[in-house]
């Protein structure tokens, strides 16, 4: 009782983020506001639009002649779906999935649990998925190294585990810790090898594939930014994998370009992207050692309003220097492999050894024991902040292990589960949607949909949060598609029209912070 009378009073002062009892519902900012506005017309106007096309076909449809019995064509043809009323459903199924994130996590509407971590409650759900992985095995389409099958694959059990570390609260537990951090790595040295690997092969810099692919990563970000009135560094992982593709970017499009097909011209182009790598590793180790340095460059607007979080940019600097050299890891691998690739020096048919025999066996025992070796220096690590000093020049050590063992043997390289490479598209999408439909209280807490059934909770709301990780992905993929179109000319007319954008919530959110002061 004594506890009830304390919330009562404490809860609406101080606002703690584990305890939702007693305290009033915050108030909508005036961008919520506006954000509900807009995705109330688009439902409405989608409905106008689709009852206009219903009746359209009603009275267009085709009528059965009575005398000869065929039936008659319609004189108008049923007009396909336009390019405003796919935009309108895409929004219309936006905002009905935005309400849902602001019921779950803004409107004090459903309870939430405390995390309580057991070994049981990571591992067993960890090796339950595992086994439900092996049963979804098929043949891959290519049988190259890291094929796109085998990145999904990848993708997908990695994020598995990593929603199942944050449910499960595993992150006080310093040997999954340890484990936990090589997978969010490994996510960042795909980052690295894939876009590299693209700039390389295609040549393709130009603005259409940038846009496409900045879109791609924040489109879902940024309207939670506005619908949940949070920072844009709160969700730090989509932040890191956008600087870092900009930093591969700008580091193979400035002058001089070099690409494959230049490079086979000319050895000594391989020697000038090397250079360019070394650079870029030079000035990575120049930040990492100059946190007066690296806060400057973010500190300044409008990167401040990025960056920024709880008044500055510590924990954008903590994040980044965290694996500040993996995806420099992934750009090299990616160099090195192609380069091998290109000389015939790797053997990628089916069922194939990546290398002769006895080289294979021999690389396939220092993975194994490499792999070995991390993992146990990881279980017997007992301070958090040496294991993390160590952790951006070790984590490398694991990924490659993990590369070799799953690519040099013929017959693992030529299969791949499903399962996980369908999770595996939709990974980025599951990593964001976990903070406020799955976990809640911005991750500290368990969403509770149905109380007192702890396992029928989560499997209902793991149900729905799968469900929702999909749709948005749909929804971002036929946005993309509209919002940043191939013509140059139209491309910079949209670029113009979403720089207005940011400016104007840029005003109205100086305007909430001088109403609040």
């Amino acid at each position: 009782n004594a506890m009830i009378l304390m919330n009562l009073y404490c809860n609406k002062i101080m606002k703690p983020i584990d305890g939702s009892c007693c305290q009033p519902q915050p108030p909508l900012t005036l961008i919520q506001k506006i954000a509900f506005c807009f995705f109330t017309l688009s439902i409405i106007g989608y409905l106008i639009i689709s009852l206009i096309h219903r009746n359209n076909y009603r009275k267009n449809k085709p009528c059965t002649d009575l005398e000869s019995g065929e039936e008659k064509k319609p004189a108008i043809s049923i007009p396909n779906v336009s390019t405003l009323e796919m935009l309108l459903h895409c929004f219309c199924k936006l905002g009905l999935i935005m309400t849902y994130f602001y019921l779950c996590d803004r409107a004090n509407l459903f309870m939430k649990e405390n995390k309580f971590y057991t070994h049981s409650s990571f591992f067993i759900p960890i090796t339950y998925i595992l086994v439900l992985g092996v049963f979804y095995t098929e043949n891959t389409k290519e049988t190259k190294v890291l094929n796109r099958e085998q990145t999904d694959e990848w993708k997908g059990w990695m994020q598995l585990v990593i929603l199942i570390y944050h449910i499960s609260g595993a992150s006080t537990f310093l040997p999954v810790y340890m484990h936990i951090r090589v997978l969010v790595a490994a996510y960042l040295f795909q980052t690295g090898y894939g876009h590299f690997s693209y700039f390389w092969i295609k040549g393709d810099f130009g603005v259409y594939r940038v846009c496409q692919v900045l879109f791609r990563l924040n489109f879902l970000v940024v309207v939670l930014c506005i619908v949940m009135d949070r920072p844009y560094q709160f969700y730090y992982f989509v932040p890191l994998v956008t600087v870092w593709f900009m930093i591969i970017y700008a580091t193979l499009a400035v002058w001089p370009q070099i690409i494959q097909k230049k490079a086979n011209g000319n050895c000594l182009w391989h020697f000038g992207l090397l250079l360019k790598l070394i650079c870029l590793l030079t000035c990575i180790y120049f930040l990492s050692y100059s946190q007066g340095a690296f806060e400057k460059i973010f500190s300044f607007w409008p990167l401040s309003k990025c960056f920024e979080l709880n008044g500055n940019v510590y924990e954008w600097w903590f994040r980044w220097k965290l694996d500040r050299y993996v995806v420099f890891h992934g750009m090299l691998f990616a160099f090195i492999y192609l380069a091998l690739q290109k000389r015939q020096m790797i053997s990628e048919g089916k069922g194939d050894p990546l290398f002769s025999n006895r080289v294979s066996n021999v690389l396939l025992f220092i993975s194994i024991v490499s792999f070995l070796t991390y993992s146990i220096w990881a279980s017997s690590c007992k301070n958090k902040t040496e294991c993390n000093e160590l952790h951006p020049s070790v984590s490398v050590v694991q990924i490659l292990a993990f590369i070799l063992i799953r690519n040099i043997p013929g017959y693992v390289r030529s299969v791949y589960s499903s399962f996980f490479a369908w999770f595996g598209k939709i990974s980025l999408e599951l990593f964001i949607c976990q903070y406020h439909i799955w976990l809640a209280a911005d991750t500290k807490g368990i969403l509770v949909l149905i109380p007192g059934y702890p396992v029928f909770n989560v499997l209902v709301s793991t149900f729905i949060f799968v469900c929702v990780a999909h749709e948005i992905s749909q929804i971002t993929n036929d946005l993309a598609q509209i919002v940043v179109p191939k013509d140059n000319s139209t491309l910079l007319k949209r670029l113009l029209c979403i720089a207005g954008f940011f400016s104007g919530l840029h005003f109205f959110s100086a305007m909430q912070d001088q109403s609040r002061h």
